[in-house]
């Protein structure tokens, strides 16, 4: 029998000190680019989004691939061709800030995260990137300390 894998991970990072400088142009062109990486390693990405100082993106992963090692891929790669692209990043020094969100959902919930990550900018009309983050924590069951989404 072969081997069968269905890993959907929601997965949520945000640019070094949340600073806001994936510009409408940047991100337009940093959205393929991401779902490239992740095809390129036996990932599909189903869908990708966020704003100026974080990336949302529904990633299906292989068996053989674990979600850190994704993030490694995806965050390295991308934060290096931002540098390469986009030379007003060069001065600031860009960077993803350190660590990610990574939160399982099941085929049933594809659709509506779907519709979340490509409507962020509605969503963050009203809730900050922080309290997000504290939205999913809590509903994923995390236990953490305010400090730790600095």
């Amino acid at each position: 029998m072969h081997s069968f894998n269905s890993c959907l991970m929601h997965c949520v990072f945000s640019t070094k000190e949340r600073r806001p400088c994936l510009t409408p142009e940047i991100r337009q062109r940093l959205w393929p680019y991401l779902g490239g990486i992740a095809r390129e390693n036996d990932m599909k990405a189903l869908a990708i989004g966020g704003m100026a100082d974080h990336v949302h993106v529904l990633l299906s992963l292989p068996a053989t691939l674990s979600v850190s090692k994704a993030m490694q891929l995806i965050k390295g790669n991308s934060s290096k061709w931002l540098r390469e692209t986009f030379p007003e990043l060069r001065p600031q020094g860009f960077a993803w800030q350190e660590g990610f969100g990574a939160f399982s959902i099941g085929v049933s919930g594809v659709d509506d995260t779907i519709h979340y990550i490509q409507t962020q900018e509605d969503h963050h009309r009203k809730k900050s990137f922080r309290e997000e983050l504290e939205i999913f924590l809590k509903k994923h069951g995390y236990d953490y300390k305010p400090e730790m989404l600095d």
